[in-house]
């Protein structure tokens, strides 16, 4: 039976309700992308399950798209860190455009900067000029490839060359024929030679032209067993979605001749904020090799990002054979070769992206963390040995060199869980929950009161503050000295505090069944009517030297307080928790 509407009843939300209307921007200047007619595609049901060839471009693709372009000094510092980094394969300049990049090429070969199992690539246009410059700057290299590149898409054929698609193609095959030569007249046998070859804006050219251009490229160079060929497919501005980008790499990998001696390589930019997937899907399509730039540097919206694209790996368990375990020293020495920060929300390697500030998220991380402690004994593991699991942090921050101190930060938006692992993060502090919320409200109070973020260090100085004895300036009613108890045979428990009380040394005594119920007695005497309502403790620290700290929740005058105690006897601690909760009331 359905409710009939009355007076004062809210209006609901229907449909009509969140109708977007017209925008009014030009959308009639653009039109749709072309799909790929490939019905029985097969790579949806694909998955990735190893590294590709990875090629880094940020000494020539990054580095072209710098406001300040790399000194020679930035380039050998980014070289050594790919190096470092684990890259098998690095273009590391175009050499024909100017004496700088031909100069770096020559001083890491002759340098013997470059180990025997890397190769090195070099870029060029499609004139003998510019070839035979290039090959030149080769000259003793152990392993090396030369990259050649002509425009093939219709626009470009169109406005920029002027030329038929037969030409076009003449000057892929001229081109792929003149590296030959010069490689054949220059290169010495030491050189362990290659070549790549890449229809420019692959992703705005006809499928069957591109296919047409690359089979006559691989017919002059004959790839074969031990001669491979990479055919370089690039999304030179990405324009279309990652769906439709796999579909024209499944068609191509379907349709090559000679596909085993090819490699296959994917060079996407970020037009559309899609490098990512587009990669991923791509490698799932059935190509064999990523290029793009550390945290995505190149021209407009930059590369593929690399380090995104290995750590994804990485998250799903799969090696991605490249070293990130120092995730801030790459962003650091990226961030001084480019002169261009990293955002602080950079998928991995950005300041905040393991930074919880919600009070939701800091609760279920501290509960993830304590789960997989829990997990990690009952398994006789370490942490370190079982799957990791904590909620909001897709990887364990340590894996890419980070601490745990800053997965949890404090502000207005934070609650009682993201202060509490702090404490216990930082200080071995273990908060009991009503505690928890109990501090949690001082530390929202602040920050309701000044705003911004409240620092470790500040939750710190503000626990301490509130519950913990200050040597230097002493606050609250009684200051414990010293304490002494006895227990009788029929259980009863004596006890006897030497302490300073408003001020006056003083020495309490009481009884009761345990030594916090004997302290009661003893606050009594002094006019503390208080109360225990909860107890717990917890060690600190292991081994002869270990420390307890100790939780009292009290009724002291008619209001609820926890005090903490620390202290490496644990009697004293519970004694001095008692007596935090006690000051804490007289405040």
């Amino acid at each position: 039976m359905s409710q009939q509407p009355f007076v004062g009843r809210p209006t609901p939300i229907t449909n009509a309700t969140h109708t977007q209307k017209p925008s009014g921007m030009p959308i009639h200047k653009y039109g749709a992308y072309e799909q790929v007619d490939i019905p029985d595609r097969t790579w949806p049901d694909a998955r990735v399950t190893k590294a590709p060839r990875w090629l880094s471009t940020d000494l020539r693709d990054g580095n072209q798209s710098l406001i300040d372009p790399m000194t020679p000094a930035r380039k050998r510092e980014m070289f050594d860190l790919l190096v470092r980094m684990g890259y098998k394969e690095i273009e590391v300049g175009f050499p024909s455009s100017g004496e700088t990049d031909f100069a770096f090429v020559r001083s890491i070969i002759e340098e013997g900067a470059i180990p025997d199992d890397v190769t090195i690539s070099v870029l060029t246009q499609a004139r003998e000029d510019l070839i035979e410059r290039t090959v030149e700057s080769l000259v003793g290299a152990r392993r090396a490839t030369v990259h050649l590149y002509n425009a093939t898409a219709p626009t470009f054929r169109r406005v920029v060359f002027r030329g038929s698609k037969e030409q076009i193609k003449q000057i892929a095959v001229d081109g792929t024929r003149l590296v030959m030569e010069y490689a054949e007249k220059l290169l010495g046998p030491e050189t362990t030679f290659g070549y790549q070859y890449s229809p420019e804006i692959f992703t705005d050219t006809e499928l069957d032209f591109a296919l047409e251009v690359c089979e006559a490229v691989c017919d002059v160079w004959q790839p074969s067993e031990g001669r491979e060929i990479i055919l370089n497919l690039p999304a030179t501005v990405e324009r279309s979605t990652p769906s439709t980008h796999a579909d024209r790499f499944e068609w191509m990998a379907r349709n090559l001749t000679r596909r085993e001696h090819i490699c296959i390589s994917v060079h996407p930019h970020n037009d559309r904020g899609t490098a990512v997937a587009a990669a991923e899907l791509a490698l799932m399509a059935g190509a064999d090799r990523i290029e793009g730039c550390l945290f995505g540097q190149g021209e407009r919206t930059g590369n593929v990002d690399l380090i995104t694209l290995g750590m994804n790996l990485f998250s799903q368990g799969i090696d991605p054979q490249i070293d990130f375990s120092q995730i801030d020293e790459i962003r650091r020495t990226s961030e001084y070769c480019n002169q261009m920060p990293v955002h602080p929300r950079h998928p991995y390697a950005g300041d905040l992206v393991y930074t919880a500030f919600s009070g939701s998220h800091q609760d279920a991380i501290k509960k993830g963390f304590d789960a997989m402690e829990a997990d990690a004994a009952a398994q006789g593991k370490t942490v370190d040995d079982i799957e990791w699991a904590v909620p909001y942090l897709p990887i364990d921050p340590k894996d890419v060199g980070r601490s745990y101190e800053a997965v949890i930060r404090v502000n207005s938006q934070s609650g009682k869980g993201g202060i509490a692992y702090v404490l216990k993060n930082d200080h071995k502090l273990d908060l009991p929950r009503r505690m928890q919320i109990e501090f949690s409200k001082i530390i929202q109070a602040k920050t309701d009161a000044e705003g911004g973020e409240v620092t470790p260090k500040a939750i710190w100085d503000i626990f301490s503050d509130e519950y913990l004895p200050n040597p230097e300036n002493p606050w609250g009613r009684i200051q414990l000295r010293s304490g002494s108890t006895a227990t009788d045979k029929d259980g009863t428990d004596t006890l006897t505090v030497e302490a300073v009380v408003d001020g006056v040394e003083t020495v309490l005594n009481g009884t009761g069944n345990g030594p916090i119920s004997a302290f009661f007695d003893a606050l009594a005497g002094i006019g503390v009517d208080a109360r225990l309502l909860d107890y717990t403790e917890h060690t600190m620290s292991e081994g002869a030297s270990a420390v307890a700290a100790s939780y009292i929740e009290c009724a002291i005058d008619g209001r609820v307080l926890w005090g903490i105690g620390i202290d490496a006897n644990t009697t004293r601690a519970s004694l001095k928790a008692v007596i935090s909760a006690v000051n804490r009331a007289g405040r």
